[in-house]
């Protein structure tokens, strides 16, 4: 399977932290935010990675990470002309994934652990079709994509719901069959003029080929000002509890 890590858009929400840099160039405790989620796809064993980010930044990106060399993966890196919704931006994978099923993953996503990740993908795998999303239960899932479950299944999808049937959030690491391409090119723009990956993930669910991991280990979606601290105050926790344990 190929990871395809989705870095665009403008950071608005990061003003002004985002006016002279992408927002998956900042910090994340002691690395750049980028380093988070390639490393969560290289933990589960995927190493064939492309990075889409937008115009402004493409050149950072790669003089940052390089050909994948660091991480003994390889990178391919796609330009996402205009700021036009995550799963526009997912659009420009379809070549480089060559009929094959992919993981995405949301560049300012934050998984402290991957076990739980890596055994979902293993389960997908073995799935002749359809798409996964990964859950996590939360106080405020108002906030976010919201997932409503019956009898161990995804019935629905809310994007940020005023009155939420469910505290599971869909979290921004999601895996796709190869339908994945047309399901987004039969999509039209929402209300603010992008195509939505919670339209992908409806479709999926409209035609019953969408499952789900549940997972416990921490989380963050570190896209605003307060979540990007969560983010530095849990990663640095994880990153000094692990060296205590090492003896460092």
């Amino acid at each position: 399977m190929k990871g395809v890590i989705l870095a665009g858009g403008n950071g608005t929400r990061l003003h002004p932290l985002t006016f002279v840099t992408n927002k998956h160039l900042l910090p994340v405790y002691n690395k750049p935010m980028i380093y988070w989620p390639i490393e969560t796809l290289v933990q589960c064993g995927i190493t064939e990675i492309l990075i889409v980010s937008g115009r402004g930044h493409a050149g950072h990106f790669l003089n940052l990470l390089g050909s994948g060399k660091k991480w003994n993966a390889r990178f391919t890196y796609e330009v996402q002309e205009n700021a036009g919704g995550i799963a526009d931006a997912l659009s420009l994978a379809e070549d480089f994934s060559d009929g094959g099923k992919i993981a995405v993953i949301l560049g300012d996503n934050i998984f402290t652990a991957v076990g739980e990740i890596k055994k979902g993908i293993n389960r997908f795998t073995r799935q002749k079709r359809g798409a996964m999303v990964f859950l996590k239960q939360v106080k405020d899932p108002h906030r976010f994509g919201v997932a409503e479950i019956r009898k161990g299944k995804i019935v629905g999808l809310e994007e940020k719901p005023r009155h939420p049937k469910s505290k599971f959030a869909v979290t921004g690491m999601y895996l796709y069959d190869e339908n994945v391409f047309d399901i987004i090119r039969a999509l039209t723009p929402s209300g603010r003029g992008e195509l939505e990956v919670t339209d992908v993930n409806k479709a999926y669910v409209k035609q019953g080929v969408m499952f789900h991991t549940i997972i416990s280990s921490e989380w963050r979606d570190a896209g605003t000002f307060d979540s990007l601290l969560e983010a530095n105050v849990l990663i640095a926790r994880a990153e000094r509890s692990t060296k205590r344990k090492n003896g460092k």
